[in-house]
C-alpha cells in the first residue's frame, strides 16, 4: 500500500487559496497524531535506518538533533547510532538573549535536561558551550509539514527560520545541510504558503527515504 499523502491537507489547501498557515499546521498535526504507538516506533525507525545509510549522515561529525514532541519522529535511536559511531550530538536550546533564536549544546547519555517554557527538555543552558552554526554539519529540523519545493512549515514560532537566516545569503549550501525529519503523511502535494524570510530546506527524510 503506498503511504498516504496528506491529501486531506494538500487538497484542503487547492480549493481554499486563502487557507491561513495555522489551518494548515491542524490538518498535518492531525494526520501525524492519527499514526498509532505502534506504527509510530515503526516509521520512526524506519527513518533512523534511512539517516544512519545516508552518506551526509555518515560523514558528519557535529549533528543537531531534537527531542521529539507533539507526535514528532522520535530520533533516541538516532542520537544512540551517532554516539556509537562517536559522533557529537547537539540540541536546540532556546536563547534566553536573542528573540526566538535557538543554541546548539552538546547533549551526551545522562546530562541533564531541564523544560523550558515550551515544556520540552533541553540541556541547561551553558552559552559557552554552544556550538557555531557552522561547526554543525548537519541539522536535523522538526517540522509540522513539507513540500516537494523544500518549503517547510513548523509550529510558527521562527525558530529555525530565524537561526539559519544566514543560508538564505548563501548561493551554495556548504554547511550546515539543513534537513527536515517527517513521516510521509506530512507531505503535502500542493506547494505550501511561504515567507521570504522563511529558510528553505536542503532535503527532507521520511521513511521512504531522503526528498
Amino acid at each position: 500500500m503506498q503511504p498516504a499523502h496528506v491529501g486531506d491537507a494538500s487538497f484542503f489547501f487547492r480549493i481554499n487559496p486563502m487557507t491561513e498557515r495555522q489551518a494548515l499546521r491542524r490538518q498535518f498535526r492531525l494526520a501525524r497524531h492519527a499514526i498509532d504507538t505502534h506504527e509510530h516506533a515503526r516509521r520512526s525507525a524506519a527513518i533512523t535506518r534511512q539517516l544512519v545509510n545516508h552518506r551526509v549522515f555518515r560523514s558528519a561529525q557535529h549533528i543537531a538533533c531534537y527531542l521529539s514532541n507533539d507526535a514528532e519522529v522520535d530520533l533516541t535511536s538516532l542520537m544512540d547510532c551517532a554516539w556509537t559511531m562517536g559522533k557529537t550530538v547537539y540540541l536546540p536550546v532556546v536563547s534566553a538573549t536573542h528573540h526566538h533564536r535557538l543554541h546548539f549544546l552538546p547533549y551526551a547519555p545522562g546530562d541533564t535536561l531541564i523544560a523550558n517554557g515550551f515544556g520540552i527538555p533541553e540541556p541547561v543552558s551553558r552559552p559557552r558551550q554552544a556550538a557555531a552554526l557552522t561547526r554543525l554539519d548537519l541539522v536535523l529540523t522538526p517540522l509540522v509539514g513539507f513540500d516537494a519545493w523544500g518549503n517547510r512549515l513548523g509550529m510558527g514560532g521562527g525558530f529555525y527560520d530565524r537561526t539559519f537566516a544566514f543560508l538564505r545569503r548563501r548561493q551554495c549550501w556548504r554547511k550546515p545541510h539543513l534537513w527536515g525529519v517527517a513521516f510521509d503523511v506530512q507531505k503535502s502535494l500542493a506547494k505550501l504558503p511561504h515567507q521570504h524570510w522563511d529558510v528553505p530546506l536542503e532535503g527532507v527524510v521520511t521513511e521512504s527515504g531522503v526528498q
